[in-house]
């Protein structure tokens, strides 16, 4: 057994179209197929892999992603949790850059030591750090 690489994340949230939108929007990552679960969520897609899903979590009714995914505790925290930050390596810096203060997004920006990487840090509606790093 080997793993090959890292599928995807799952982001449990209260704020679907804001996860969306910050997702889409914000980092460009488009909209693609999900399967038919019984809660919302959608399923977001670099190339023709999807590697963010974000799950709709209704304070109201989570009686369908309590049956399919099981009670999780803490759903309400907020924040990264024990999760430091997920991380995508990314191209155009200086689009990136506009792009964000075009939206008048907080983030910021350092370069790696001995590295040849820059990185952008933002934080997601759900208060999840986001990395983006940039090969220079």
């Amino acid at each position: 057994m080997s793993i090959n690489r890292l599928d995807h994340v799952s982001i449990r949230t209260h704020d679907l179209d804001a996860t969306h939108n910050f997702y889409a929007d914000v980092l460009g990552l488009t909209v693609g197929p999900r399967p038919n679960f019984p809660f919302p969520g959608v399923w977001l897609y670099q190339d023709k892999q999807a590697v963010v899903h974000v799950i709709g979590v209704d304070p109201n009714d989570s009686s369908g992603l309590m049956d399919y995914l099981g009670d999780r505790k803490g759903d309400d925290a907020g924040g990264s949790g024990n999760f430091d930050h997920l991380a995508f390596l990314c191209s155009d810096l200086d689009g990136m850059r506009e792009k964000f203060q075009s939206k008048k997004l907080d983030f910021r920006e350092r370069k790696v030591p001995n590295m040849d990487l820059y990185q952008i840090f933002l934080v997601d509606p759900n208060g999840i750090t986001v990395e983006l790093n940039f090969p220079t």
